[in-house]
């Protein structure tokens, strides 16, 4: 009968691990907290997070991070987005820790690039990955670094994976352990190793370019 229990616990425990959970949930920001650098002088500035029409909206400035309340570890993070507008630069940001550790902007962390035209490349945040073909991907490695002046850009796999402008994108963040793959519309266009960090929270960027949300979801692995 114990041993029933057991089994039966331990199967609604793996049920409701593979649940998703959505992190935005459509209303507001609740289990979202900011760090928005130009707050520190400037009380009048906008905030550059908003709800709008159900949609999470990243206005592009003034720069900074949306960040999650809580952090996590082995997770596939599906996100939806599209640049209604002007294409231009947003990020997701994997296994964030230290606030403001780069250019007293960015916190330590992997960003996960959806910048147009160049969405699912590495850039190292004061952490680091590994890929194959570094040094075609990275540059030379004696550039390479984590910190500011240094060669921080991986370059994704493939070319062409984004849909045009004012189409919806999904892209699929797994990070397994110290391993980060990247699927953009469902083709695999970045995986990464050794990792420097397994868990974190994760931030959505403001970073000089309107960019909407219509789904953050987490699912436990």
């Amino acid at each position: 009968m114990k041993n029933l229990l057991l089994v039966s616990i331990l199967f609604l425990t793996a049920a409701c691990r593979e649940k998703p959970i959505a992190l935005f949930n459509g209303k507001d920001l609740t289990g979202w907290h900011t760090d928005i650098p130009e707050f520190d002088t400037n009380r009048t500035a906008i905030m550059p997070f908003i709800v709008r029409n159900g949609m999470l909206v990243s206005l592009g400035t003034p720069g900074g991070h949306l960040i999650t309340d809580s952090s996590f570890h082995d997770y596939r993070l599906r996100v939806r987005y599209r640049f209604a507008g002007k294409p231009g630069n947003c990020g997701v940001l994997v296994h964030a820790s230290t606030p403001r550790a780069l250019y007293q902007m960015f916190p330590k962390s992997i960003e996960v690039q959806m910048m147009h035209e160049n969405a699912g490349d590495f850039w190292c945040i004061v952490e680091n990955i590994e890929v194959p073909n570094m040094e075609k991907r990275r540059g030379s490695k004696k550039n390479w670094g984590i910190t500011e002046g240094k060669e921080r850009r991986i370059i994704n796999l493939t070319d062409g994976s984004e849909k045009p402008p004012g189409e919806w994108n999904d892209m699929e963040i797994e990070c397994r352990g110290n391993t980060i793959s990247v699927w953009i519309n469902g083709q695999l266009v970045n995986r990464g190793t050794n990792c420097t960090a397994s868990s974190g929270q994760i931030a959505i960027q403001a970073e000089g370019s309107e960019v909407e949300f219509s789904k953050i979801e987490l699912q436990q692995i």
